[in-house]
């Protein structure tokens, strides 16, 4: 029964190339399946193809992987950048084009890889999280799974959508006489990683102007709201740590491998890419940090509220504890009690009260305990 119905799960599964939303969705299906795991995206997907040596610069939107077999040429490097990975047909086809392995075909469409870098024989596949900011919430943090497949004069991006992220190397690719027109395929995917690097560069940027405002007021205006903000910077910092600790593996094996697809001149500017990955790390760990100090500090504030509102309350029980005393010997139903015969008896009792106020509290000020 149980394998009737997993047969039937995963001929339905193969039919409508269904997408998923977590990994465990996948449990039986065989090796190599493709299948999209992830956000689905509205974009629809879009390939965009980029032609360029030191003398020429071509770049065209394509619609299917036919018109990319007519565009190979082996004179200039060829970038082909996929938005979107709603049509798995595309990537299968890519795949097939330049003989690339199903189980890297798979690892593309899901979206919930760690960063890494497997070497085959004729390419180099490179996964890494680029990490962006929804500015209409305080430090909502947006990934996207960005995978690079190197090869001899090719270098192929697949992206969970469709956004701005390459649109400098775009327009570094304008410039004639930039170093990205001079060098190969290997520097344009350097500078893949380096740009997506420096997007963490303004995630950082973004929350210092958040944390700065949070440390100067959490001490002395602390309140639910805070504590939350401070809970979700310490969720997205462990999140960013998470995404980003593994690229300095990714880029120490980058550096030590020995395949001819890499350039030894072109591996000093990796090089470059690790320093900035351990100035992202180090930032993080020092941000996280501030933001444990930041929540000892709230709950310390919370403590010192507390204290300073049982020592008013314990002052003021201090105060009527005598009052409770006096009132509560003339309030017994004796019948010989000579004070309560006395002309002046009621003004003076107040009398009594109010000189054994204002003497405690003289007390408790010399005491400095108020």
């Amino acid at each position: 029964m149980n394998s009737t119905l997993l047969s039937e799960r995963h001929a339905q599964r193969q039919s409508d190339k269904t997408v998923l939303s977590s990994s465990a969705d996948k449990s039986g299906l065989p090796p190599g399946t493709l299948i999209h795991i992830g956000e689905k995206h509205g974009s629809e997907c879009k390939i965009s193809i980029t032609q360029y040596n030191a003398d020429t610069l071509i770049r065209h939107d394509i619609v299917s992987i036919t018109e990319l077999k007519q565009l190979k040429r082996t004179e200039v490097i060829t970038w082909v950048n996929v938005d979107g990975l709603s049509d798995i047909r595309i990537v299968e086809s890519i795949g097939q084009e330049l003989n690339i392995h199903p189980l890297v075909l798979e690892d593309i469409l899901s979206t919930h890889q760690r960063p890494k870098l497997e070497e085959y024989e004729d390419y180099l596949y490179i996964v890494i999280k680029g990490i962006s900011l929804d500015q209409e919430k305080i430090f909502s943090l947006q990934y996207e799974q960005i995978s690079i497949l190197l090869l001899a004069n090719y270098v192929v991006t697949f992206k969970e959508k469709s956004d701005d992220t390459f649109d400098s190397i775009y327009n570094r690719l304008q410039n004639r006489n930039g170093r990205l027109r001079q060098l190969g395929s290997d520097y344009l995917a350097y500078v893949i990683l380096d740009t997506i690097v420096d997007e963490y560069f303004v995630v950082e940027d973004n929350l210092d102007e958040i944390i700065d405002p949070l440390e100067d007021n959490i001490l002395f205006n602390s309140n639910k709201a805070m504590l939350q903000t401070v809970q979700q910077i310490r969720r997205g910092l462990i999140s960013m740590k998470r995404n980003i600790s593994p690229l300095r593996e990714l880029l120490v094996t980058i550096q030590r491998t020995d395949t001819p697809l890499l350039q030894e001149k072109t591996l000093r500017y990796y090089g470059d890419v690790y320093d900035h990955v351990l100035r992202v790390t180090d930032s993080l760990e020092s941000y996280r940090e501030r933001i444990s100090a930041m929540h000892d500090i709230y709950l310390s504030s919370i403590s010192n509220k507390l204290n300073e509102t049982m020592k008013v309350l314990t002052i003021f029980a201090s105060i009527f504890i005598p009052l409770t005393f006096i009132a509560g010997i003339y309030g017994m139903n004796f019948e010989y009690m000579p004070e309560l015969k006395w002309r002046w008896a009621y003004p003076t009792i107040w009398v009594i009260f109010i000189m054994i106020g204002v003497g405690l509290l003289i007390f408790f000020k010399r005491k400095k305990w108020i």
